[in-house]
This record gives structure tokens, C-alpha cells and sequence, in this order.
């Protein structure tokens, strides 16, 4: 049986408070399980999860955390070492577990524009305010205001999937000559992302259990110019940063500014799961997972301790795949033993 420690939450959130950079919610539940209640856990691959943990432990700024990557270095039993330094932790506030797919896109484009090649992929603009709404995608790109300022990185063939891509916020461009530019997150002009399918959905085209990515695209597709006036409906526009010397064969940087591994990776609520931490997932659906994750990435839409996005790979593929995901289940945070028993024993630890 999993111990309840809901009494003790409140000591619990003061602890954890200052490692998930800020306060979050007494409403908050949590409890601590043992390896035996994980389901799937004795037939994972413990060492696969090992090395994803090692490619980023090392930036992790608590001293415990850092102690235990170098433990974890040179280990022969990387099942035997997560059980031994590790307990599994579960922080829920009530809402249903849910589990999306994420990917790194890869768009043709070129270094030029062409009759071919004419929407770009732009770079952050100098002084963009921080502090205060910028200019709607709608007006960038119908007032010109990016035009002749020397903020291109490239120019792709195809607006909606430089639309997703912006959602996804990395990716690839495969120019003519056959190179790559990778892209990572750049920036955004501090306007919210309003989701297209809920608009789909709004003006009765399709019911919420038929929208996925690309039934979006292929509407889109079909209707371009209803489709362009769609998209903007969003007024969220993200910039991007060409990333050099980042080998083809590795995966997009994530919030830990290292590379994603095809699922291994997942991105999560730094407020209530430290970044480079150990992740246990339990996904349902048709692509059923049991696997032990590592927490390397965030994003906009993913909020809330039971909230997670599992990276999936990169191309049209590894697309389809990430559309198609949408599904409940549970994850445990592995927290070193003294970080997930003592700050529920000792207030103010």
C-alpha cells in the first residue's frame, strides 16, 4: 500500500518550493511508492535511462542531486543504483494524468528566397519588449513589420508547417543542397497560443474527439485561404536561434540545453518536477508505456504535476506518431531518498 502523506503536504511543498522555482499549491497531494507498485518496472532498461540521466545530472544545481550523478558514473547495475539512492514519488492535484507526444519537425527550405521557398523562419528582433505584448501574428505577418531587417534564418515552401513549427519550438530546415539548419526556441513576441483545433472545433467543423495535427494541416491545406485566417486566429508568434555544430543524428535541445533522446525524454511542469530528474511513466492508450523517462524539457501547454509530453523523434513520422498521442495514466518523480522522505518529516527543510 502506498503511504499517504497528505498531512505532511504543506512542509513537503515549503521544501520543494525553492528547487521548482516557486510556490506551488497546498491543494497538492503526495506519496511516496515503492519500486514493487511500478508497474513494468523489473523489465525496464534500467541502463538505456541511466545514460539519458548522465546527459544532464551534471547541470543540476542541489548538492544531493549532483552527488548522485557522480555516483551514477561508472555504475554495473543501474537498476540496483535507482532503487538503492531513489524513492518514487507521486504529487497529483486530483486532474487525470495527461500524456501528449511532441517532435522535432523537419521542413525543406533554403538559405535564399524563391518562388518555392518564400516564408521565413525568423530570427529574435533586437529590443523586443519583455515586459508587454508585442505585435498579433497577424500583424507580423500582414503589416510586413520583420520585412528588411535581416532576421531570416531560412525560407520554407510550406506556411502551415512553419505554423507547427512554431508549436513544436525546434526543428529542422533540409535545404536543396542537402545540409541541415537545426533550429531551437528563440523567442516569442509574449502573446498567448490559442489552440486551432478548439476554433475547429468552436465553428462546428469537427468534434473534439476527431481533432489531431494533422486533420488541422490537412483542413488547412484544403482551404488556403480560410486556412491562413485560421492559423492567425492564434496571435502567439515564436522566433527562433540557428544552433551550429549540432550533429544531424542527435536530437533537438531541450530546456537543459542538451539533446533530446527519442522517448526518453519528456517534458514536464518544472514547478512540480525538477528538471534532469527521473521520471516513472504509466501511459494508457493504444501505445501503452511503462518506461523510466528523464524530466529535459517544458513547455507552454504542460502544467501541472501529472501533465506530460513525450518526445517522440524527429520527421514526418515521429509526427504522426506525436498526433496520435493523447492518453491518461500516472507518472512518479525518482527523488533522492532524503529529498522524498525527510522534507515531509521536518517542516521547513
Amino acid at each position: 500500500m502506498i503511504p499517504n502523506v497528505s498531512a505532511m503536504v504543506r512542509a513537503f511543498l515549503m521544501a520543494i518550493a525553492p528547487v521548482f522555482g516557486g510556490a506551488v499549491s497546498a491543494e497538492i497531494s503526495v506519496t511516496v511508492a515503492e519500486f514493487r507498485q511500478l508497474s513494468g518496472w523489473q523489465e525496464e532498461d534500467h541502463q538505456s535511462a541511466l545514460r539519458v540521466f548522465l546527459k544532464t545530472c551534471s547541470d543540476m544545481k542541489p548538492k544531493d542531486w549532483r552527488s548522485l550523478c557522480a555516483l551514477a558514473v561508472n555504475q554495473k547495475n543501474p537498476k540496483l543504483f535507482f532503487e538503492m539512492f531513489f524513492r518514487p514519488v507521486f504529487i497529483s492535484n486530483k486532474a487525470p494524468g495527461l500524456f501528449t507526444g511532441y517532435f522535432e519537425p523537419e521542413l525543406n527550405g533554403s538559405r535564399t528566397p524563391t518562388s518555392r521557398f518564400r516564408y521565413p523562419v525568423y530570427k529574435l528582433p533586437p529590443n523586443l519588449p519583455k515586459d508587454r505584448p508585442w505585435f498579433t501574428r497577424r500583424e507580423i505577418e500582414t503589416q510586413g513589420i520583420l520585412a528588411n531587417r535581416n532576421l531570416e534564418i531560412a525560407w520554407v515552401d510550406d506556411p502551415v508547417e512553419l505554423f507547427f513549427l512554431q508549436i513544436q519550438g525546434s526543428g529542422r530546415v533540409r535545404l536543396p543542397d542537402g545540409d541541415v539548419v537545426r533550429l531551437g526556441y528563440g523567442g516569442f513576441n509574449g502573446r498567448r497560443y490559442k489552440s486551432i483545433g478548439a476554433e475547429l472545433v468552436r465553428r462546428g467543423i469537427y468534434q473534439d474527439h476527431q481533432v489531431s495535427a494533422q486533420v488541422i494541416k490537412n483542413w488547412v491545406k484544403r482551404n488556403p485561404v480560410a486556412g491562413r485566417e485560421l492559423l492567425r486566429h492564434s496571435p502567439g508568434f515564436v522566433f527562433f536561434r540557428e544552433i551550429p555544430n549540432l550533429p544531424v543524428y542527435d536530437g533537438p535541445l531541450g530546456a537543459m540545453n542538451r539533446s533530446l533522446t527519442t522517448l526518453r525524454s519528456l517534458a514536464v511542469d518544472p514547478r512540480f518536477v525538477p528538471l534532469g530528474a527521473p521520471v516513472w511513466l504509466e501511459k494508457q492508450g493504444e501505445r501503452s508505456l511503462r518506461r523510466l523517462m528523464i524530466a529535459q524539457d517544458t513547455g507552454s501547454a504542460i502544467k501541472g504535476p501529472q501533465r506530460g509530453d513525450i518526445f517522440v523523434g524527429t520527421g514526418n513520422a515521429a509526427g504522426r506518431v506525436a498526433g496520435s498521442i493523447k492518453d491518461t495514466g500516472r507518472m512518479f518523480v525518482l527523488m533522492p531518498i532524503q529529498r522524498a522522505y525527510t522534507a515531509l518529516l521536518e517542516p521547513g527543510r
